[in-house]
């Protein structure tokens, strides 16, 4: 009988987008749950997974993951592949059931994939140590419109660090914030908290589809890019803090950031 849970991060976009060390673990599993509420892998159906692993995909709803104990206990007597999309890691709910797995003896194994933390950061041409808290947007929805993630984005400003903002997935909605909504929801937080975090012309980037072939970044002000095409879902946005001259650059050139920018270094 053979007992081990297998977690793999498939990357940000395709089925070509793990490891070959995770691909091939993953076709040796008995049983493969995924879960794609905390991201969707970009352009890729679970048929095209099912293709490229030889493996039925079982595909888990939230309450299934965090309330049901259907992967710890097939993982007993099992070989349990679990995937997601980025990297497997980077949910709390997973590191639950890698802390579950060890606590009942189960063989374990994590396959790291490409993550939104590091690849955003890399197509915008930041420097990823210079990142504060990264928070989440939720959909404002019956009036809810929480002030945290404003709060820990001025405080990240404060200390001249860059924020990453995630953008709320409702996957069994098929609803997936847009940058022009978060752009909104960070107006009205504004308009609402007035601490400063967004003026007229606050520098900000918006990058859509990280990880694809159709990959697009954007820096500008917010009623620019407010008015821009920005592409398809998924999509982040970054409030950059203090900039290294390269930092500037690299906005310019890959983002299409305003040369006002560095002019004064031209």
């Amino acid at each position: 009988m053979t007992s081990e849970l297998i977690f793999a991060g498939l990357g940000l976009s395709g089925t070509d987008g793990m490891t070959v060390k995770a691909l091939n673990a993953l076709r040796g599993c008995d049983i493969i749950f995924a879960e794609f509420y905390t991201s969707i892998l970009i352009g890729t159906s679970v048929g095209d997974l099912e293709g490229a692993l030889g493996k039925k995909v079982k595909v888990l709803h939230r309450a299934q993951v965090e309330e049901d104990d259907i992967i710890i206990r097939s993982a007993r007597t099992s070989r349990v592949g679990f995937i997601t999309a980025g990297d497997t890691m980077s949910a709390t709910t997973h590191i639950d059931l890698l802390i579950q797995a060890a606590e009942e003896g189960i063989p374990t194994n994590v396959y790291h994939g490409v993550s939104i933390f590091s690849a955003c950061p890399s197509s915008l041409g930041l420097q990823p140590y210079k990142f504060g808290r990264t928070v989440t947007l939720p959909f404002i929805d019956d009036g809810y419109h929480p002030r945290s993630p404003y709060d820990h984005l001025v405080n990240n400003k404060k200390e001249g660090l860059h924020s990453m903002v995630l953008l709320d997935i409702r996957a069994d909605e098929m609803r997936y914030m847009t940058a022009h909504q978060a752009i909104e929801w960070l107006l009205e937080a504004e308009r609402k908290w007035g601490c400063g975090l967004i003026a007229h012309d606050t520098l900000i980037c918006a990058a859509s589809r990280i990880g694809s072939d159709d990959e697009k970044v954007f820096a500008g002000y917010p009623h620019d890019l407010l008015r821009a095409d920005l592409g398809g879902p998924l999509h982040t946005i970054v409030i950059p803090g203090h900039l290294h001259f390269m930092e500037s650059y690299a906005l310019v050139h890959l983002a299409g950031a305003p040369r006002s920018l560095i002019e004064n270094d031209d």
